[in-house]
């Protein structure tokens, strides 16, 4: 009998591990639901017996229960990607799951697409959509000027939410409006139908006619706004997140209510949904003293939303479609001329459906793009380093596997310099030009095709981390290669105190660190490195399901 493999069951929790048997007896194997119930599981559960074995070739475990005899097999992959108490999967609706932003950090990428591109090219397609879901928002340019087309574009990722507006709904001045979005006024920034239960999740605006003066859209990240509101007042955030809020809409045919708070927090205390709209806001009810806190904590929230650091300006031309988040960002319209031309079609989809298409393109897509990066463009040069960026970052997934990372902090530091390649294009020599190429974020933004947070976010603040720890470790500076103190400068320099104050209090900001230390030693032309495909199960046992 071969030995078992080297990995420890005996700490991991019994009924955890029984409850994810891969077996055709617990699991169905074409839906993947389990076919039992957990209270029928056998008093008394407990490991019998424990030996070697293989799934297609990669080794498991396989362990014979007691005292049924049922017979599980574990791949050792499975074990290590899923073991307790590690860094798992967030929660994607919360501010765990995404990438909060102010308008400068959007600057120079914007989620954007050409409409022909999204519906033929399923990687863009599903790029797009884990914008939705981690930016909160893309825009499609080129959709059709025709009619109704605002419902095409929502069907390619979900369903239409019908409300007491229809189907879809025309966003123009109206001779007697129910609603201010119907007038050429300016709106401020807001959430749209937060008197429903529930709120429709996603909201598109399809651009047919904009010729007015002005009419100019705003995007305001509501779960960056409340992270600020946390930090700089976390008495009015907590009041905030407990108080309930009365929201009312009504008119000749339709009355609708709905109480929550202003910002909605998981059992976890985090972020997971902004409702704000003065316009439905109906009286509270509650005790002297609870509304005088309730309205200087509303008050606040409402000035940090107004910050123009805060708020990205699009205009919407012909053939736009905005895409967006209505549980997460705030829209907003300056006023226009009441006799100019400005018509938008919209309607309301939900989150669940977008993420269920984005999941579906997922299980389509493989691997083989990023093992054609390594052997393609990433075998050349690596900006004045003694090794191919293939070898760089190949030492560096080692390193970090070397040291007993966790395979999501593997596949970051593996991972953290596809940044630099575009297709074939090498873009890092921009940087060596002296043009931050903003590989960090590039690079983050590619890898969620397939990885969650866990992978994409020590990747998007890797280069932070090289500012933080030139801030804060004393001679880490010195330490550092001729050609990374080079792009140090033209990536922004060494932090400031306040920054590397923000930096360390990043969620992921220990991870990133951890990676950027291996980035920094992985550049010896003499160190052997494994293949790209050794890494291939432990990338494949975290793809996003």
């Amino acid at each position: 009998m071969p030995a078992l493999p080297s990995f420890p069951i005996g700490d991991l929790p019994v009924m955890w591990l029984r409850d994810n048997c891969p077996c055709p007896e617990c699991r169905d194997p074409r839906s993947g639901q389990k076919l039992f119930q957990i209270g029928s599981l056998p008093a008394g559960l407990r490991v019998g017996s424990t030996a070697a074995a293989d799934t297609a070739g990669d080794p498991a475990v396989e362990v014979v229960w007691a005292p049924d005899g049922h017979r599980s097999v574990y791949p050792l992959a499975w074990l290590d990607a899923h073991r307790p108490g590690q860094l798992g999967r967030r929660d994607r609706r919360t501010e765990a799951g995404k990438e909060l932003w102010t308008a400068r950090d959007l600057s120079a990428r914007l989620p954007v697409a050409d409409w022909t591109d999204y519906l033929e090219r399923p990687a863009v397609r599903a790029r797009m959509l884990e914008s939705v879901v981690r930016l909160g928002f893309m825009v499609l340019r080129g959709v059709p000027l025709r009619e109704q087309q605002v419902l095409a574009v929502a069907e390619t990722f979900g369903h239409v939410r019908e409300t007491n507006y229809g189907k879809l709904f025309d966003v123009r001045v109206e001779p007697d409006p129910n609603n201010l979005a119907f007038t050429s006024s300016a709106i401020t920034p807001h959430t749209d139908n937060p008197y429903r239960d529930p709120v429709p999740t996603l909201q598109l605006l399809h651009c047919l006619v904009n010729g007015a003066d002005g009419g100019d859209s705003g995007l305001v990240d509501g779960f960056a706004a409340a992270a600020l509101l946390r930090r700089e007042d976390p008495e009015a955030f907590e009041v905030l997140t407990r108080t309930p809020v009365p929201f009312v809409f009504r008119d000749a045919g339709t009355e609708l209510r709905a109480e929550r708070p202003l910002i909605g927090t998981d059992p976890l205390g985090r972020v997971r949904e902004v409702r704000f709209n003065n316009r439905s806001i109906g009286t509270l009810r509650l005790p002297a003293d609870a509304l005088e806190s309730f309205y200087a904590a509303y008050r606040t929230f409402a000035e940090v939303l107004l910050r123009e650091e805060l708020r990205l300006d699009l205009r919407l031309v012909p053939g736009d479609c905005l895409v967006f988040d209505n549980t997460r960002l705030l829209h907003a319209r300056t006023a226009f001329a009441q006799d100019g031309a400005r018509h938008l079609q919209g309607c309301y989809a939900d989150l669940d459906g977008l993420e269920s298409t984005l999941a579906v393109l997922r299980r389509a897509d493989t691997l083989e793009p990023l093992a054609e990066l390594f052997a393609g463009a990433g075998s050349t040069e690596y900006l004045g380093e003694p090794v191919s960026m293939g070898q760089h970052m190949l030492q560096a997934g080692a390193l970090a596997q070397s040291a007993g990372a966790p395979p999501h902090l593997v596949a970051a530091a593996l991972l953290h310099d596809v940044g630099h390649v575009e297709e074939d294009v090498v873009t890092g020599r921009e940087l060596m030009a002296g043009t931050d190429n903003r590989h960090s974020h590039t690079g983050a933004d590619l890898l969620g095709r397939w990885f969650g947070p866990e992978v994409t976010e020590p990747v998007r603040l890797h280069v932070a981390a090289k500012r933080y720890l030139c801030a804060v470790e004393p001679g880490y500076h010195d330490r550092l290669s001729e050609a990374s103190k080079y792009t140090l400068q033209v990536q922004g320099g060494v932090m400031t105190p306040a920054q590397a104050a923000e930096f360390a209090a990043l969620p992921g900001a220990a991870d990133a660190v951890a990676v950027r230390r291996w980035d920094e030693e992985a550049k010896d032309p003499d160190a052997g490195t494994p293949p790209f495909e050794h890494f291939l199960p432990l990338l494949t046992a975290l793809l996003r399901g």
